[in-house]
């Protein structure tokens, strides 16, 4: 099976870009070539630009915040998993302790430090990073790959609350919504939300089938248009019916 996500406002596409910049650096930052260490330090400068909005901390306090409220008013539920409830509620304790420990703006280190700056403003540059531009940083890849990891582990350190709170809230906000199945009649499938807010569509459907959702949705309207893939790998309107699995996710 193979899920896509589909954020209805600005603050969750922003939150899925961080985690997809996150899921990357974890992967090359624990490989041992420099160039996949050079793509881990890169990662981190995308980080920086994403999450440069001031705001963003602020607003993942709140979110932290209104669900552990959200949360505490089940306990006096008998059907609710106390032992869950509690895990769930000392995690949102956790990770909102750290994050608000984290001091100055997201990634200020990083922008301090003249040296990681030099090389953020090469890298922006096509092949602007070779040994002739940046002979201190070509020396810096000649490293022992876990000193290497080391040093860009350290550098990573301060944006670690930031991504752990977000990765709770993305994980509270899947876990929101229940799947339904659906299908797609002749590869297009529509539904009128009648006004009501979601955060997030979760779509999910067998890969083998070789359907690919093309996904509009406002507070009003969802629309959903399968197509395929040829060999030259241009969408093409799929005119199949399709089932898949629809979960809308909301606070």
């Amino acid at each position: 099976m193979i899920v896509y996500e589909y954020p209805f406002n600005e603050r969750i596409r922003t939150l899925l870009r961080l985690e997809d910049l996150y899921e990357k650096f974890k992967f090359f930052v624990h490989q041992e070539h420099a160039m996949q260490h050079h793509v881990a330090l890169s990662t981190i400068f995308d980080m920086l630009e994403v999450a440069g909005r001031a705001d963003l901390k602020s607003d993942l306090l709140q979110e932290l915040e209104r669900q552990k409220q959200s949360l505490l008013s089940y306990r006096s539920n008998p059907n609710v998993a106390a032992e869950m409830l509690d895990a769930v509620l000392g995690e949102l304790e956790t990770v909102s302790a750290s994050l608000v420990g984290a001091q100055g703006k997201t990634g200020q280190n990083v922008r301090d430090n003249e040296w990681l700056m030099s090389i953020r403003g090469r890298t922006i540059i096509p092949g602007g990073a070779c040994e002739f531009d940046l002979p201190s940083y070509y020396a810096w890849q000649k490293r022992p790959a876990q000193q290497r990891y080391n040093d860009i582990i350290a550098w990573f350190a301060p944006l670690a609350p930031l991504f752990d709170a977000l990765a709770l809230v993305l994980r509270l906000l899947r876990d929101s919504g229940g799947p339904v199945k659906m299908i797609a009649i002749s590869g297009s499938y529509q539904q009128m939300l009648q006004g009501k807010v979601y955060q997030m569509l979760r779509l999910t459907l067998d890969e083998t089938q070789g359907a690919i959702p093309e996904i509009s949705a406002n507070k009003y309207m969802l629309w959903v248009r399968f197509t395929s893939q040829g060999g030259d790998l241009k969408p093409k309107p799929l005119e199949d019916d399709v089932p898949f699995e629809l979960t809308l996710c909301n606070f």
